[in-house]
């Protein structure tokens, strides 16, 4: 993921509205994107290692998998601008 900062203005409302300083609104900001960046197949793969190191077996992790996956969010695939195009116009 390209190191992008945060917009200025949810820096601003951050810090006014929790008392942080902008630096730790900057890392909070960039910690959660980076929480939602994990690609599908990259979380569902790490989840089913956790879960089989914590002992379950795959019927349990399939069932909780799909728990988990119903509430979370997933960076989008990169589209074409052709992909783009006929999500526009058809």
């Amino acid at each position: 993921m390209a190191t992008q900062l945060p917009p200025s203005e949810l820096l601003e409302h951050l810090s006014q509205h929790f008392g942080l300083e902008r630096p730790v609104a900057a890392r909070i900001v960039a910690e959660v994107v980076c929480f939602y960046d994990e690609p599908l197949m990259h979380f569902v793969q790490r989840r089913h290692a956790e879960l089989q190191h914590e002992g379950l077996g795959n019927a349990d992790i399939f069932k909780c998998l799909q728990s988990e996956l119903s509430g979370r969010l997933f960076a989008a695939a990169p589209l074409s601008e052709r992909q783009i195009r006929r999500i526009i116009y058809g």
